[in-house]
């Protein structure tokens, strides 16, 4: 059918997707955040929430800091900048919150 993809996948493979060194540094930001997430749970599902989100959030300062050292794009490279910062802040409040919880 046209349109549909019948095997001439035009994505690139993942050789040549390791072989960049973004690709890399993001791969290991994912890899990281994954494995930092891996958690046992408390069954409070708002002590969960904190310190669930504060490995994720910090994936997204990690890929944004790949953004800001390979991007080449402007709004993408400001956008990273503004990720940094707003997930530092979120960071910051919820080590605060769950330290009030003593956790």
């Amino acid at each position: 059918m046209p349109g549909m993809n019948q095997g001439g996948d035009t994505q690139p493979s993942a050789t040549t997707a390791a072989a960049s060194p973004s690709t890399d540094a993001f791969e290991k930001a994912s890899a990281r955040m994954h494995q930092d997430m891996t958690m046992s749970y408390t069954g409070d599902s708002d002590i969960d929430f904190a310190q669930g989100m504060i490995p994720h959030h910090q994936g997204a300062i990690d890929m944004a800091k790949v953004e800001l050292q390979y991007g080449k794009d402007r709004e993408m490279k400001k956008v990273a900048g503004e990720i940094i910062k707003a997930q530092e802040r979120e960071i910051a409040f919820l080590k605060a919150w769950l330290a009030k919880k003593g956790k």
